[in-house]
């Protein structure tokens, strides 16, 4: 094993575009206290990407110069924390001998990860069996790396962890209940995966109507109750619409306030997302520091919006938001809902794209028809008209969530223009 200082290869990819490719949604980081060591300027702007990351937000860190050398020097006289991450860009045989110092310093149950340019399969085994806990080759993603951390200290036997997909709306009226509704539907029957809608418009929800459903309980029951909640009381609460669709309506009434913390809605999120592989959150339009978490701690956020001004300027500052707040995310989904108006000053979605700096993943026709008769008669668009552009265009963003193609999948339609791919 020869030096393998020259690489044609960057060693860290910095695009801050990173298409998830799992379908579960990633764990946080759990509260652990990580050393990383660096040896490159590439590699410290890397480490402070990966430890200001959304998901390491209960992580104690440290980013230090040095290397594996200033790792051992360090450790001499101080305690190891759960885990080291060292950089190695030097020979393969001098990386033995260093982490052989290390490993004399080091706690038993300390865990160290290096991230290294050598892709030779002989030296992963070498350092698995001297007890290393991962190595990585570069080129390397923060999503990457984030979630080999996360797999290090999650429990092989945890359920699985669904994706949170979170509908938010650019201002009042665009829609964005009815199409959170109808793709929970489409995800559980033209993708044919198990999913949970939660309806989090406490005062005002329509999900019970949508579906003509009236349930005594529902995620109101949950949120009252957090630290209480388990399986036992989920299957309570929820209700089965279909064989893979289950609810979580809201009171839709005003007799009484819906004051919980944001502490309250977080946990109640992370004990729903183990029941199936997709959940959606109908968020109501407005703005408070639970709505702000609920969207940042979103794996996938879909902004419906309608193409006038106002709803531009909201649905700019919802996109400037989210990409700061998670800069190592996919950028959100944008959906153009009620184009076509007639009569209607509209800004043609091309220029409305444009001025946000998001293409459209979606754009629906206004069918104020369709749209009514469904809500009416509290049925899904798939059920009045399942062959209509709404229908289609909705299944076509269930596909690009689920990031799947649906059993029944028809080949691209003179509609395919419509539906462009974010």
């Amino acid at each position: 094993m020869g030096p393998v200082t020259d690489s044609p290869l960057p060693l860290f990819d910095l695009d801050r575009a990173e298409p998830p490719t799992d379908v579960g949604g990633r764990a946080d980081v759990p509260p652990i206290a990580i050393h990383l060591f660096h040896d490159t300027p590439d590699m410290a702007a890397f480490a402070q990407r990966i430890l200001s990351d959304r998901r390491m937000a209960k992580v104690q860190s440290r980013i230090l110069p040095g290397g594996l050398g200033a790792a051992t020097d360090l450790y001499r006289s101080e305690t190891t924390p759960q885990l080291i991450i060292v950089e190695w860009t030097k020979a393969a045989r001098a990386l033995l001998d260093q982490l052989d110092h290390l490993a004399e310093v080091c706690d038993a149950n300390t865990k160290v990860m290096v991230i290294g340019l050598a892709n030779d399969i002989g030296l992963y085994r070498e350092l698995i069996r001297r007890g290393i806990s991962d190595y990585l080759v570069a080129p390397l993603k923060i999503g990457q790396v984030i979630e080999a951390i996360a797999n290090l200290f999650t429990d092989p036997q945890a359920p699985f962890i669904g994706r949170m997909v979170a509908f938010v709306g650019a201002k009042g009226g665009v829609g964005s209940s009815i199409l959170a509704h109808n793709v929970a539907y489409a995800l559980s029957e033209s993708v044919r995966a198990s999913t949970v809608l939660v309806d989090l418009d406490l005062a005002f929800g329509t999900s019970g109507l949508d579906f003509n459903q009236d349930p005594t309980q529902g995620i109101v029951d949950a949120l009252s109750q957090p630290g209480r909640v388990d399986d036992v009381l989920l299957d309570r609460f929820l209700v089965q619409i279909t064989e893979r669709l289950s609810l979580f309506s809201a009171p839709a009434s005003l007799e009484r306030d819906f004051d919980y913390p944001p502490e309250a809605y977080l946990a109640v999120a992370g004990k729903i997302r183990r029941r199936a592989p997709f959940v959606v959150w109908d968020l109501p339009h407005l703005w408070s520091p639970w709505v702000r978490q609920m969207i940042i701690a979103a794996d996938d956020v879909v902004i419906v919006s309608t193409p006038d001004l106002a709803a531009l300027r909201n649905s700019k500052a919802l996109i400037d938001l989210i990409r700061q707040a998670r800069p190592n995310d996919p950028p959100p989904r944008l959906v153009l809902n009620q184009v076509g108006v007639t009569g209607r000053p509209e800004i043609p979605p091309a220029e409305f794209g444009e001025a946000i700096g998001l293409s459209p993943s979606l754009i629906l026709p206004w069918e104020p028809k369709l749209f009514g008769q469904a809500a009416n008669n509290g049925q899904m668009i798939h059920a009045i008209n399942p062959k209509s552009k709404v229908a289609e265009g909705l299944n076509r963003l269930a596909q690009m969530i689920s990031r799947r193609e649906g059993p029944n999948s028809a080949k691209p339609s003179l509609l395919s223009s419509l539906f462009k791919r974010s």
